[in-house]
C-alpha cells in the first residue's frame, strides 16, 4: 500500500490533517486541524484549470462569443467573462 502524504494548501501543515469524510459524488474530504480547513485534492471544476483559461483567450481572438466559448469548454457564461475583467 502506498501512502500519500497530504499538505494543507492553506497553511502548509501535513502533521495536522485528516480524512474527513466524503463529497456527493465519492472524492475524499480532508481536514486541517491547524487551520481548521476542509479541502479536497482534486477539484472538478473547469473554470480554474490553466488550459481553460488558455482556451478562453485563444477562442476570443477566433471571434468566438461568449456563450460558444461557454458551451464548448463547459463552463458557465459568467467563468468565460470574469476571465475578460481580470485582464
Amino acid at each position: 500500500m502506498v501512502y500519500e502524504t497530504i499538505i494543507c494548501p492553506q497553511c502548509g501543515q501535513a502533521d495536522e490533517v485528516k480524512r474527513h469524510g466524503r463529497t456527493k459524488n465519492g472524492t475524499q474530504r480532508y481536514r486541517c486541524y491547524a487551520c481548521k480547513k476542509s479541502f479536497l485534492t482534486t477539484y472538478t471544476y473547469n473554470g480554474n484549470k490553466p488550459q481553460v483559461k488558455r482556451l478562453i483567450s485563444q477562442m476570443a481572438m477566433n471571434g468566438s462569443g461568449v456563450r460558444d466559448t461557454a458551451r464548448v469548454l463547459k463552463v458557465s457564461q459568467n467563468t468565460v467573462i470574469r476571465h475578460f475583467k481580470k485582464k
